[in-house]
């Protein structure tokens, strides 16, 4: 029996297999022709799925995870890929993400607890480039409850009005709450309540 989230994600992640899979998340996938070039930071990367694609996709990629586990196997991924990324443990309560250092920054799933949630919007507004984005994609309260994924406590899922305010210096080029299929590896299993993020600091 884990105790902890790190201890849970840890075990999670050690098994054999690819939790999440090990294609892209397909909201990034889709968006990927829009967003900006250059250096990106993906958020709680797991296992690397899309740390790998954005270096397939040419951009300097870094990524932080909570867990050991997560980063060994997106090294892994990456070595049998013949890519490079800049995999480290990391907790995203206080991880420096450094000042405008990011072309892109990359939330997928990234759910923490909603104090958590909100220094750390700060933090990743502050290390984006001007001109930089970010996209993300998280469960909302309307997820809880259902057995294909996410967090089950309202507390770490997101809405478009509190991503609005907690990122209000950015400008939001895509914003929308959604229902749609996740299917990714057997962590996310099928019909999700999802909000959808782009957004840019200002040149």
């Amino acid at each position: 029996m884990t105790d902890s989230p790190s201890a849970m994600w840890e075990e999670r992640f050690s098994a054999e297999t690819y939790f999440y899979g090990t294609e892209p998340n397909e909201f990034l996938r889709a968006s990927l022709p829009t967003l900006p070039k250059g250096a990106a930071m993906c958020l709680a990367e797991g296992e690397g799925r899309n740390a790998l694609f954005l270096a397939e996709s040419g951009y300097r990629v870094s990524s932080v995870d909570l867990t050991q586990a997560g980063v060994d196997k997106t090294k892994r991924l990456a070595k049998e890929r013949g890519m490079v990324v800049n995999a480290v443990v990391g907790d995203l309560a206080h991880f420096d993400l450094g000042h405008e250092c990011w072309d892109l920054v990359v939330s997928i799933f990234a759910h923490v607890p909603a104090d958590v949630r909100r220094l750390l919007h700060r933090r990743v507004v502050d290390s984006l480039k001007p001109g930089g984005a970010l996209i993300l994609e998280a469960y909302t309260p309307n997820q809880v409850g259902r057995d294909t994924g996410g967090p089950q406590v309202v507390d770490m899922t997101m809405t478009l009005e509190g991503l609005r305010e907690e990122l209000a210096s950015l400008v939001f080029t895509r914003a929308e709450e959604l229902d749609r299929d996740v299917l990714e590896g057997i962590g996310h299993t099928g019909h999700g309540a999802v909000v959808q993020v782009i957004a840019y600091k200002p040149a």
